[in-house]
């Protein structure tokens, strides 16, 4: 009898003891590291899908109304003008910029007649930039003054074309913000292949906007950057410029006068290189005897890839 409890005993003990080694096989296995994936399908009338994965730490979004758009270092810019003038890239890496302090006051004179457009173009390291800019054209008389805000100088710069017939002339740029926000400005001569040429190539029609009234542009994300023409038929010009991201966010704002709109349009290039739609609203602040004739078009565009390797086609999403 003693026997047989002994061998009962020792048999509970072994299956026990199996137990517990099948118990710590299943908590090793359960604990070994392990990649994380959450995956997420959403099902809609616009066929919307979304994928998150943690390991690769992306994004992909595919609509069958638009195109895809993946987080990665950057899109790859191309050009829609035939004129070679160069890019703002170029620009800056090959002109020494001139530093302006918050409340300080810089000035450019162009006594050659020839110099009939002056490029200017304002940067930071990612502070808000808050500028006037002024033409001087003799003593006490300014035909073009600007207004300009960006709400960050690094992701958005400023670039515009300022006209200067019958020199000499003189730009004067005035930084009206704080001393902590300094900014970086470039004016230079813009010659027969610079961005005036450049932006003129890319519009192909203009929208009379009559004093007091609003007209707005929609983007794709795919425009990296707009082209703005404004000119009016020798009367002033007076117009507000606005970049928006969302409802009344405006990223970048330009209030413009010039006295006279043939011979000193407003040429700029606005950047937006946000991965989602874009809006300019541009503005007639002038009286109704006043109409201007506005040309907004993309200057450049931007190619995503897919996830998997393959590359956008520009011809597949409209850029408008």
């Amino acid at each position: 009898l003693n026997m047989a409890a002994v061998t009962t005993v020792a048999m509970w003990k072994a299956i026990a003891l199996i137990g517990l080694a099948v118990a710590e096989a299943f908590v090793v296995v359960s604990s070994s590291p392990r990649e994380r994936s959450v995956s997420t399908q959403l099902a809609s009338e616009y066929g919307a899908s979304a994928r998150t994965r943690t390991r690769d730490d992306y994004i992909d979004i595919n609509r069958e109304s638009g195109g895809p758009i993946v987080r990665y270092d950057g899109p790859t810019i191309r050009p829609l003008s035939n004129v070679r003038a160069p890019s703002l890239d170029e620009i800056w890496e090959s002109t020494m910029p001139v530093i302006v302090q918050g409340g300080s006051l810089r000035t450019w004179s162009f006594a050659n007649p020839q110099v009939d457009a002056v490029q200017v173009l304002f940067k930071s390291e990612g502070r808000p930039i808050d500028a006037d800019i002024d033409l001087w054209n003799g003593p006490d008389n300014t035909p073009q003054r600007m207004r300009v805000y960006v709400e960050d100088g690094a992701r958005r710069t400023f670039s515009a074309i300022i006209g200067t017939p019958r020199g000499p002339n003189s730009i004067a740029v005035r930084n009206i913000g704080q001393l902590e926000f300094p900014l970086d400005a470039v004016v230079r001569p813009d010659m027969q292949d610079g961005l005036a040429a450049s932006i003129a190539s890319v519009v192909s029609k203009a929208e009379v906007i009559q004093g007091g009234s609003v007209r707005t542009w929609s983007f794709n994300p795919v425009v990296q950057s707009v082209a703005v023409i404004i000119k009016t038929d020798g009367r002033p010009l007076n117009s507000r410029i606005e970049l928006l991201m969302g409802p009344n966010n405006s990223k970048q704002v330009v209030e413009i006068y010039t006295e006279d709109g043939v011979e000193r349009p407003f040429f700029a290039i606005v950047e937006t290189p946000e991965a989602v739609g874009s809006v300019i609203r541009i503005k007639n602040t002038a009286p109704l005897e006043f109409p201007v004739y506005a040309s907004v078009a993309p200057y450049t565009l931007g190619e995503y890839d897919f996830v998997g390797g393959d590359s956008y086609n520009f011809n597949e999403w409209p850029m408008l």
